[in-house]
């Protein structure tokens, strides 16, 4: 497995990368969001399943590491960046469908997992437009702090993180292999995304990153131990998200204490609370800016 450290399918912007983590599970990086996948005698589950345009090469990925059906997809969150390529992933593995009801049972696509929420935000009440098409909708969700899955000889718990970067995240933490795949709660690349439209909150965003590092160990000298594949950037270690919580609890006292003292949101920006660090994570274009972090940071703590 180790060899296809690596591997490249495709050239352009729906190009897959395939990196072995440790244990069953693998790491795959494209246009959107990071996949996890997770390989075994029982077939694959994958978590997040990117944008839609690379399904056919995220297919390839997974294909060129194993020829097992695709059986589950646990998805972290709504956004399309990370559940785009659900029908077309799903459409290609199968599940065995059945039970006790004396039907013959017959396979279909690969079974989708998520929050309740995952699933509210995906569909839409009777009579109105869904946001997203019925084949991409989950087809299985829990509505408590956990679900637990056993799959491929390993215990998987996927666990709820309420108002965080929605209100629907999980993190996925495969024991066996040690390896958590984080979604959008934690990124190394920028400021945490906080939707508020969708529940989401700097708190929470806080508070899964101490969940992370609650089942994190780390190996000799910090570095190493249990992986934690991000929703966008590198592969990451205990010691990246403990600076990274670090990172973002400051910054929110900082905020917090401009709240307190009666600063505008003006004010607020124009104080600059994210300095020190936007050499690191700041940006000032692209789908999310440090404006708009401190922004939905400030409306948080003032609402609070």
């Amino acid at each position: 497995m180790p060899a296809l450290a690596g591997v490249l399918f495709a050239a352009d912007a729906t190009d897959v990368h395939v990196l072995p983590v440790q244990g069953s599970v693998f790491m795959l990086v494209s246009a959107g969001g990071n996949i996890t996948v997770q390989i075994g005698d029982e077939g694959v589950l994958v978590v997040d399943t990117s944008v839609a345009e690379a399904s056919d090469n995220v297919i390839a990925a997974i294909r060129g590491l194993t020829d097992k059906p695709i059986r589950y997809i646990v998805n972290t969150h709504a956004h399309p960046d990370h559940t785009g390529g659900n029908a077309s992933i799903a459409k290609a593995g199968a599940t065995i469908g059945g039970g006790t009801v004396g039907a013959a049972m017959t396979p279909s696509g690969a079974s989708i997992l998520s929050h309740e929420n995952v699933l509210t935000r995906m569909s839409a009440p009777t009579g109105e437009q869904a946001p997203t098409p019925t084949d991409a909708w989950p087809t299985n969700t829990y509505f408590g702090s956990r679900k637990e899955l056993f799959f491929n000889g390993e215990a998987i718990e996927i666990l709820h993180q309420k108002s965080a970067h929605t209100d629907g995240d999980s993190l996925v933490y495969f024991r066996r292999s040690d390896v958590v795949s984080a979604g959008d709660l934690f990124i190394t690349t920028g400021y945490p995304v906080i939707d508020t439209k969708w529940g989401g909150s700097i708190q929470g965003i806080i508070d899964a990153l101490n969940r992370i590092l609650e089942l994190t160990i780390p190996k000799k000298e910090q570095e190493g131990g249990t992986y934690v594949i991000p929703g966008h950037g590198r592969l990451c270690d205990e010691a990246d998200v403990l600076e990274y919580r670090d990172m973002v609890t400051i910054i929110r006292d900082r905020i917090e204490d401009m709240v307190k003292r009666g600063m505008t949101l003006e004010q607020v920006k124009a104080a600059r609370p994210t300095l020190d660090y936007d050499g690191r994570y700041g940006s000032k274009s692209g789908a999310w800016t440090t404006d708009m972090f401190i922004d939905a940071a400030y409306r948080n703590l003032t609402k609070k």
